[in-house]
């Protein structure tokens, strides 16, 4: 039996970087994926193929192009399941080497095989009838999750499909109906709206989104209808039958039924910790497969640590990552900062979303009292270079201190324009960092002072603060006066 100083179980982002963390450390660390190839869900089957589809699908669906030059622009056929999948799979067989030759690199002892314990500090691996035993100083739980599905409903994986299943599907349908209207639901359906295929969404909440600013979601949702999708909130499946000729019907517990060539599940993520015995290492999951954890990420016993989706919020590749660079110190008595609280969060929708920090809701049942500023791209002048005319970007910040409180995106490369937000707010910034900063022009980052000096008129009308004179201003300024 080989002994290891640290067994980490799962190559997601958690994983990877807990794993590399403890071999620069100088710790012996064996790394193990179910999978054959490295990356976990986040380069397999869920971030990086999910984003990759959503830019293959602006570039084959013509999109891009019809923007910025006209209907006569599009492309003369909608593009097949096999042309739009092979720039995903292309992009996520590129991550996987780049994973796999930093773990080599570090000395890190790679296994395939389906990792579970015996004990508490062994590790025992199955790779087909072959199985291997490991003694572990340390285990690193980062074995991710998978798809949840609601009660009733069963997955043939043909007409009845996970967002997993998007992945290897074998022709683009006419209708699909995407049971779930969350993240997940929101980024399939909105890709596969843009490609022609007629979406319809349903969920039993009333509200798309209920985590993100109403005015930012208001707009999306716009946006989509414009794109063909359609909303059906309030509603709860009942159940999902295959009919005589292969398509869906769904029937919901309203009595409303409606048929779609096929349906995709979208009904969030179970941890995926059914096959780990942890009874046997004296550890349990709660009902979603999600394991407790403390601020270092350990859980119950002290020896063994668990990372990334598996722990739940926030549930996001940035933050496991950083989770198991964290939990690697704090298991080897390596000083390190405790884990930042200020996430940026990104919708890669077709249009995107993204923020940090707070919503007006939230602000307000807090009493705490806020205005906010906007920019529109249609004021920008790199909006309309992209030919993005309908996103936006808005601050909220407090009225008395001008501290910013939340950023919010919508439109092209919203998930990128939000870092320059989040760097402010992080080091206690405030409204007048973007009133007196420079921004190249042409770029989005303009519509930060834009925002800002909408945000200042606001505060001028009500005598709180003072900016030049409108005839002072650049004319990308004037705008937002």
């Amino acid at each position: 039996m080989e002994s290891f100083d640290l067994v980490v179980i799962g190559s997601g982002p958690g994983g990877q970087r807990c794993a590399v963390q403890a071999a620069k450390l100088g710790k012996k660390v064996a790394l193990i994926e179910r999978r054959h190839e490295m990356g976990g869900v986040c380069i397999n089957t869920g971030t990086i193929p999910s984003k990759t589809m959503k830019e293959a699908v602006l570039d084959l669906s013509g999109m891009r192009q019809r923007r910025l030059y006209g209907e006569e622009f599009a492309p003369r056929r909608r593009p097949t399941a096999e042309e739009l999948l092979a720039r995903v799979n292309e992009v996520s067989k590129a991550e996987r080497d780049i994973i796999h030759q930093q773990l080599q690199r570090n000395g890190i002892h790679l296994m395939s095989g389906n990792g579970r314990f015996a004990a508490p500090h062994t590790i025992q691996v199955q790779d087909g009838d072959e199985v291997t035993t490991l003694q572990a100083a340390n285990v690193a739980i980062a074995v991710g999750t998978v798809p949840g599905l609601p009660a009733g409903i069963e997955v043939d994986h043909k007409v009845v499909l996970t967002s997993d299943d998007l992945l290897r599907i074998e022709r683009l349908p006419r209708q699909m109906v995407v049971v779930g209207a969350g993240i997940i639901g929101l980024e399939y359906g909105s890709m596969l709206s843009a490609l022609g295929v007629e979406v319809t969404l349903l969920d039993m909440r009333t509200q798309l989104l209920e985590m993100c600013d109403r005015e930012i979601v208001d707009a999306f949702a716009f946006h989509a209808r414009e794109m063909g999708l359609t909303f059906r909130l309030g509603e709860q499946v009942a159940s999902i039958q295959t009919t005589s000729n292969g398509q869906a019907l769904i029937t919901m517990k309203s009595g409303k039924r409606t048929v779609a060539e096929c349906v995709m599940v979208s009904a969030g993520r179970q941890g995926a910790t059914d096959g780990l015995q942890l009874d046997r290492a004296g550890l349990e999951a709660d009902s979603r497969g999600r394991i407790t954890v403390n601020e270092h990420f350990q859980t119950k016993m002290a020896h063994i640590y668990a990372v990334g989706d598996v722990v739940g919020f926030p549930s996001l590749a940035s933050t496991s990552s950083e989770q198991g660079r964290h939990a690697a110190c704090h298991m080897f008595e390596v000083e390190t900062r405790s884990m930042p609280t200020l996430y940026p969060f990104g919708i890669y929708a077709i249009p995107e979303i993204s923020w940090v920090g707070k919503t007006e809701a939230e602000l307000t049942a807090d009493g705490v009292p806020f205005e906010t500023g906007v920019a529109r791209y249609k004021e920008i002048a790199r909006g309309h270079i992209l030919g993005d005319r309908d996103g936006m970007l808005k601050l909220i910040f407090h009225i008395d201190t001008k501290k910013i409180l939340g950023v919010w995106c919508m439109g092209t490369q919203a998930t990128e324009l939000v870092h320059i937000g989040q760097a402010v707010m992080a080091l206690d910034g405030s409204l007048d960092y973007f009133v007196s900063n420079v921004f190249n022009y042409p770029t989005l980052a303009e519509c930060y002072k834009v925002a800002a000096l909408n945000g200042f008129n606001k505060l001028r009308a009500l005598g709180d603060a003072s900016v030049a004179a409108d005839d002072d201003l650049p004319i990308q300024e004037r705008r937002a006066a």
